[in-house]
């Protein structure tokens, strides 16, 4: 059984591609700052996909050895209100050991989008935002175990 975290964000007209981005990759490296420059990298790319609202319906997937995240995106009128929107902190790191990224992709665009994302990255791929990610059982097959830090959590 794969645990499961869901994130939505307000993105345009609320806030631009690229600084949507940037609020994700905050989220994302919040326990993790040495993936930092690895999602900065990306950044370009990523915005062009969150700007054509490939992220609407179709998640960003981010796999771990902890729970799997799902990050949505708002737009339109319901950016503008975020009333659905949930930018949360996780309770858990997103990136925790051997980590991948999947964004949703225009099949249009899949071609030159997973070309760009290759030269800068290994873990973040690009997939037709119209198909499901096939779930990773290499990372699950011993099921996700959920780390609860005890002592942060007393902490007054």
């Amino acid at each position: 059984m794969i645990t499961v975290a869901r994130r939505t964000f307000r993105s345009s007209p609320h806030r631009d591609a690229l600084a949507t981005w940037a609020a994700i990759s905050d989220l994302l490296t919040r326990t993790n700052t040495g993936a930092q420059q690895e999602l900065s990298s990306v950044a370009g790319i990523a915005s062009s996909i969150i700007a054509d609202k490939a992220c609407e319906n179709s998640p960003i997937i981010v796999s771990c050895e902890g729970p799997q995240t799902r990050i949505y995106c708002l737009y339109d009128d319901d950016a503008i209100d975020g009333s659905d929107a949930n930018e949360d902190v996780l309770g858990f790191d997103p990136l925790k050991g051997d980590w991948s990224i999947s964004l949703p992709c225009e099949p249009d665009d899949l071609g030159w989008v997973q070309s760009a994302l290759q030269q800068k990255s290994n873990r973040i791929t690009a997939r037709d935002r119209t198909e499901t990610k096939k779930q990773d059982t290499a990372n699950n097959s011993q099921g996700a175990t959920l780390e609860i830090d005890l002592e942060g959590l007393l902490k007054p």
